[in-house]
């Protein structure tokens, strides 16, 4: 038995999620599992005089992680030719507004993240099977310069 909310029961609003990615507003490939960035400040331990109890902890700087998809399937060479672009060091022309959108079951967006200035840092191609003809990816890592969740 599932729980219901609203019109939805939570098997549906939760199976099966994908993931789909736009670059530059382009939707290029769905992906099965999606990392989000780690996020965490980093902190300078600060000792007041005479004040033993405790010690100040200042922030110093965030640590962005990066965005990782894994299990995904394209119907073009897009990803890959991305990453030969910061592999051949064109790192400039290579930087792209990201956009993962997570559907649920009924086709309906649930949650939106959009990454600045992203581009790859690791691609991981598939095992190869004779009977898909799309481009699968196993894994693709992303960095950016920051991200908002809608």
């Amino acid at each position: 038995m599932s729980a219901q909310l609203g019109n939805t029961t939570a098997t549906e609003f939760y199976t099966p999620i994908h993931f789909v990615v736009a670059v530059d507003n382009v939707k290029y490939g769905a992906f099965s599992e999606c990392t989000l960035p780690n996020l965490s400040v980093k902190t300078e331990d600060i000792r007041e005089g005479g004040q033993n109890s405790y010690t100040h902890k200042l922030p110093v700087s965030v640590d962005v992680g990066t965005l990782t998809l894994k299990r995904g399937l394209t119907p073009n060479t897009m990803f890959y030719d991305w990453y030969k672009q910061v592999m051949m060091g064109n790192i400039k022309d290579a930087t792209r507004q990201v956009t993962v959108m997570m559907f649920n079951g009924r086709s309906e967006v649930l949650a939106t993240w959009n990454l600045r200035d992203a581009y790859p840092i690791k691609w991981k191609g598939p095992s190869l099977n004779a009977q898909n003809s799309a481009i699968a990816i196993e894994e693709i890592e992303l960095v950016h310069h920051g991200f908002e969740m809608t």
